[in-house]
């Protein structure tokens, strides 16, 4: 059977020999023999035995194709030198010539097609039924520098159903035209006018499905090609045709969707105050396009609603359409730190039409609240000396964050899913998960054992469920729809209609070829988009579980359920970490420097009137810096990072001393003012003033400590009593501090005091205190002479 399995792919991926016959012969019938593909026609045998087409799959004398015939030759691919000679010599540019068939056969490489082909529509996109036709349309493009003459668009199925995902992965990547890529079909095929450099021409193409010689259940490679006359090949596209028959009884594989709502941070710490309001400032305005009708995220709303999927939603982006909705400011410059260089934003309207359009999305569905802000966990796990401090930042802003998606959603929403980037697990990570109070870890299998000892592989459409430890849970998801849907952006207009067709039908091939694989074993799917999923791959991706649903290989499931009956399973180390998703980690000094903030943020919190309000802003900007969104844009996260730290430099240094010269004191009492400056867009309190002098004996300070209250954005006199004892100069400093701590805020000042006209009676009784004090001292002094010299006598 392996022999038959090899022969068969060697024949099957060899290129078609290439020949000078300008139209091809008509598809040869399909052989008799039981070892070939059922038609289309022959339907699907009973549950309980294995598909006719599932056991002919591999023909036991080869496949129905002819080793040599009028078949198109691959414009890419020349025909192999006979065995021990070398291949013939050939000019070295441009197309070179086969004198044993004399054809051209063009450039090798795909990217040198003379034409492009797009397949912008194919209908239906699953066939279910034999009659009926299959409609194509598209458009051929010259993008050589030539005129192309002569040229025709014809269509090819493969022979036989792809048997295995890694099949339809090879197709995927195929550049040439080979055996697997079956005939053209005859007479349905469309005539190409003139076509100058540059020229666009569309086509349609309608072919009854009885001439496709389809076989039973299953995805089918489709080849659109533009040929000339003499049988070169000018360019292709290549698809896939799901075949999924009336009455086929497969077992349906369980799909679990999740529908990632995230977006780069765009929220700073920073906000204008005024008396009726506060107005959080943006670094950017680009939210309101994203919300706005025919944005990204618009779009993804709308093409997720009514779907039966799993909303994953972060809670900062909920958080952030309200302040838009609430009023807004946009910086002039990203990381400001003054709120008053800044605009009014303009996305406030479509803000809130998102936030109602999501809110009627959720309905019913489940919802995950994901960690505030959607925090890096695999840079965190390596955190070091400040991972403690850090988690416990995200634990209270995850508490935070969940109550935001449960108000603005009217949901209960789950916060206990990890969603590590890229799916990749180790001890750390399952352990730093564990410490944000965490019970669900989103793995993709790679590094992920089961207790039986099988490595969970990417893509093995097996997902499940696996213990680590007493309190977690890995559940396991596709690696190659999550890239698939990563890779492809197309775009929402007509412009990306190609890509998404492509990409729709790629994730229809991949999932029934999942099914045909086992076609009567329970399987599990798990489809994790990517944080940023594009709106046309999130509308492939929909249209695609759409149209699986009505044919009935695919059946919605929940995500607890998939999670359902984990087996017992054991992580890798940290040494087996992608080294590609290492290189993209935030770097230690940017957590090392989020957890300063931190430190910095209680202090100033000591010293405002309202402290929840700044420390709650803050302690989201934090959060933000921490975001795994950040992950490919390092010059982003070093930017908004820098941001949050400025915003904190500049809210404790906005709380000063203003510098003073010299100032008089006469007579023995004075008060000497002192200026306190309060920047800050609210009061000032638990603050204090304490005044220190370098002669204390001509002046010092009678108050210790003077409390300073300062309304917001002005500055207030404190005056501090001092006494006078002799006339002089004297050199004062002065220093705020924390009134609940009594630790040093800001620098301090030094002054000059001018004492002058302290009575001289003040100064005489000044002198005779010190002489008497004086006095004593060498009474003290003679009494203790004359007990050491008493004791040296008994000694003695």
């Amino acid at each position: 059977m392996v022999a038959t399995l090899v022969a068969l792919s060697a024949v099957l991926l060899a290129p078609i020999p290439p020949v000078a016959a300008a139209v091809p012969s008509p598809r040869p019938a399909q052989p008799s023999s039981g070892a070939v593909l059922p038609s289309y026609a022959a339907g699907v045998p009973s549950r309980g035995a294995a598909p006719s087409s599932y056991a002919a799959a591999v023909p036991s004398s080869g496949p129905a194709l002819p080793s040599s015939g009028p078949a198109l030759p691959s414009y890419g691919d020349s025909p192999p030198a006979p065995s021990g000679h070398a291949p013939r010599d050939r000019p070295r540019h441009g197309p070179s010539q086969d004198t044993r068939h004399g054809i051209s056969r063009g450039p090798r490489h795909r990217g040198s097609y003379a034409v492009a082909v797009r397949l912008a529509s194919l209908s239906p996109a699953v066939l279910r039924r034999p009659d009926g036709e299959l409609t194509l349309s598209g458009t051929v493009v010259n993008t050589s520098r030539h005129r192309v003459t002569g040229a025709r668009v014809g269509v090819r199925t493969g022979p036989v159903a792809l048997g295995t995902r890694s099949g339809v992965a090879l197709t995927a990547g195929r550049t040439a035209l080979a055996r697997a890529d079956g005939e053209e079909i005859p007479h349905h095929t469309h005539r190409l006018p003139s076509l100058p450099p540059g020229a666009a021409r569309d086509f349609r193409l309608r072919v009854p499905v009885a001439d496709l010689r389809l076989g039973g259940a299953g995805a089918y490679g489709l080849t659109v090609h533009v040929a000339r006359a003499d049988g070169a090949v000018l360019g292709l596209t290549r698809t896939f045709l799901p075949v999924y028959p009336e009455g086929t009884a497969f077992e349906p594989l369980r799909t679990a969707v999740l529908w990632p709502v995230t977006d780069t941070p765009h929220m700073e710490a920073l906000s204008l105050r005024t008396p009726g309001s506060v107005r959080p400032v943006f670094r950017d305005d680009a939210l309101a396009a994203a919300f706005a009708e025919g944005g990204r995220l618009r779009r993804l709303v709308e093409t997720g609603a009514r779907q039966p999927v799993t909303w994953m939603v972060d809670p900062d982006l909920v958080a952030q359409a309200r302040a838009m909705a609430d009023g807004y400011r946009v910086a002039r410059t990203p990381g400001a730190t003054d709120p008053r260089h800044t605009t009014a934003g303009r996305g406030g309207r479509a803000a809130a039409d998102w936030l109602a359009a999501l809110k009627r999305a959720v309905r019913g569905r489940d919802v995950i609240a994901l960690p505030y802000a959607d925090p890096d966990l695999a840079s965190l796990a390596r955190a070091g000396d400040g991972a403690e401090a850090l988690a416990g930042l995200l634990r209270r802003a995850s508490r935070a964050g969940k109550d935001v998606v449960d108000r603005e959603l009217r949901v209960d929403a789950r916060a206990d899913v990890a969603w590590p980037a890229g799916g990749a697990v180790d001890a750390g990570i399952a352990a730093y998960a564990e410490r944000l109070g965490l019970e669900t870890v989103l793995a993709s299998g790679d590094g992920v054992r089961r207790s039986s000892g099988a490595l969970l592989t990417a893509g093995a459409t097996d997902d499940g469920a696996a213990t680590l430890g007493a309190r977690l849970t890995a559940l396991t998801h596709d690696t190659t729809i999550a890239s698939l849907l990563a890779r492809s952006r197309p775009g929402t207009g007509a412009a990306g209609a190609p890509g998404r067709l492509g990409l729709r039908q790629r994730l229809l091939a991949e999932s029934l070829t999942a099914v045909r694989e086992l076609p009567y074993a329970p399987r599990a799917l798990v489809v994790v988009p990517p944080r940023r999923m594009s709106a046309g791959a999130a509308r492939a991706l929909a249209e695609a579980v759409s149209e699986g649903r009505k044919a009935g290989w695919l059946e919605p499931s929940r995500l607890e359920v998939a999670a359902q009956d984990p087996e017992p399973g054991q992580l890798r180390d940290a040494t087996g970490y992608p080294v590609a998703l290492r290189a993209s980690e935030l770097p230690a000094r940017t957590l090392a420097a989020v957890a300063r903030d931190e430190r910095r943020l209680r202090t100033l919190s000591k010293v405002l009137s309202d402290p929840r309000g700044t420390a709650a802003s803050a302690h989201a900007a934090m959060a933000r810096a921490l975001s795994t969104s950040w992950r490919g844009d390092p010059a982003g996260a070093r930017s908004y990072r820098r941001g949050v730290s400025r915003y904190l430099s500049a809210s404790i240094d906005s709380v000063r001393l203003v510098p003073k010269s010299t100032v008089t004191v006469a007579g023995q009492s004075a008060t000497i003012p002192v200026t306190v400056d309060n920047g800050l867009q609210q009061d000032l309190t638990g603050v204090e003033l304490r005044v220190s002098s370098s002669r204390p004996e001509r002046l010092d300070a009678v108050d210790r400590a003077v409390g300073v209250r300062a309304s917001r954005a002005v500055s207030r006199t404190v005056r501090v009593r001092v006494r006078a004892h002799a006339n002089g100069p004297v050199r004062l400093t002065a220093r705020l501090h924390t009134s609940a701590d009594g630790k040093p805020w800001g620098r301090p000042i030094t002054f000059t005091a001018e004492v002058r006209s302290v009575p001289s009676g003040a100064v005489a009784f000044v002198a005779g205190g010190v002489g008497l004090i004086a006095l004593a001292a060498t009474f003290r002094l003679r009494r203790a002479r004359a007990r050491g010299g008493g004791a040296r006598g008994v000694r003695g």
